[in-house]
């Protein structure tokens, strides 16, 4: 499932041809990337969703095809042709929710995600109302978009009592 997602979105974006704009938003792609590093970092030992595998494929491979080909084609795809009016704005945002949400959904119920200490589909489809919008403001606002980026995963590591424990030095 998460290959054949990886080979949608390459044909997407291969269809569409929004690839000629990689340098318009590469700083974007990049601050997407680093958003799910960092989740898998932080969360390493205390996983609130997971990816299960596919038949050619690990946890870890399954989250560098998210990192570096699917989640940089939802950036191309969502930010291409962005529109200007509040109407078109939130018909983009929800076309995309939707689009994440349900896709999500199909992941659960075939068990390519499991969800743990809490964390459930309907807390990922908050995530994406979240998500998009940080998306489009990192084009124009990009060190507010970091900040609130940070405030946000404060609260997601605080609220589902992740374990994140700081190095300490050996005395």
């Amino acid at each position: 499932m998460h290959v054949a997602t990886t080979l949608v979105a390459v044909i997407a974006v291969i269809i569409t041809g929004v690839w000629r704009n990689w340098r318009e938003y590469h700083t974007t792609l990049l601050f997407v990337a680093l958003g799910n590093l960092s989740y898998n970092f932080l969360t390493a030992n205390y996983f609130l969703w997971r990816l299960d595998a596919d038949f050619i494929t690990n946890h870890t491979l399954t989250e560098m095809l998210y990192t570096f080909i699917v989640f940089p084609a939802t950036v191309l795809l969502f930010l291409h042709n962005f529109p200007d009016d509040m109407t078109g704005k939130l018909q983009k945002y929800t076309k995309w929710i939707l689009l994440y949400g349900v896709w999500e959904w199909v992941f659960k119920e075939t068990g390519y995600i499991e969800y743990q200490y809490g964390w459930s589909l309907w807390w990922s489809v908050a995530f994406l109302f979240v998500m998009f919008p940080l998306i489009k403001l990192h084009l124009t606002r990009p060190i507010l978009t970091y900040f609130l980026s940070g405030i946000v995963a404060v609260v997601v590591l605080l609220w589902f009592d992740v374990p994140v424990y700081l190095p300490v030095e050996e005395r």
